[in-house]
């Protein structure tokens, strides 16, 4: 199975600024596309951002449009997401994921295990 490893949550002050970073564990594989997740308590998970590696397209939710900013290295496998100008209701556990092809890649997306951001007002 393809593994993802997310980090670089943490507690941070309305306005401020985090970097999630995600890199894989284990297997190597071939990744068209990263993005990132979250899922605030009692709430769906949601798509936050996402890099096609084709063309190094990249897509955001609205809401952290001019905020975040969604990087990676696609031979590494590797993506990030830079928080700007956080507000309290970006506050959730954050989760990586990639479609990739080959042996332990799922056709729903392997995933990290989550980061949590926690944003205090």
């Amino acid at each position: 199975q393809v593994q993802l490893v997310d980090s670089g949550g943490g507690l941070v002050q309305a306005g401020g600024s985090l970097r999630l970073s995600c890199a894989p564990s284990g297997r190597s594989f071939s990744s068209y596309a990263m993005g990132w997740f979250r899922q605030a308590p009692g709430k769906e998970r949601e798509f936050v951002a996402a890099i096609i590696w084709s063309g190094s397209s990249t897509y955001y939710t609205d809401s952290v449009k001019g905020r975040f900013i969604i990087s990676g290295d696609n031979a590494k496998n590797t993506v990030y997401l830079e928080m700007n100008s956080l507000k309290p209701e970006d506050t959730a556990v954050y989760y990586c994921m990639t479609y990739c092809t080959g042996n332990g890649c799922s056709t729903s997306g392997n995933w990290g295990q989550g980061t949590q951001v926690t944003v205090a007002s």
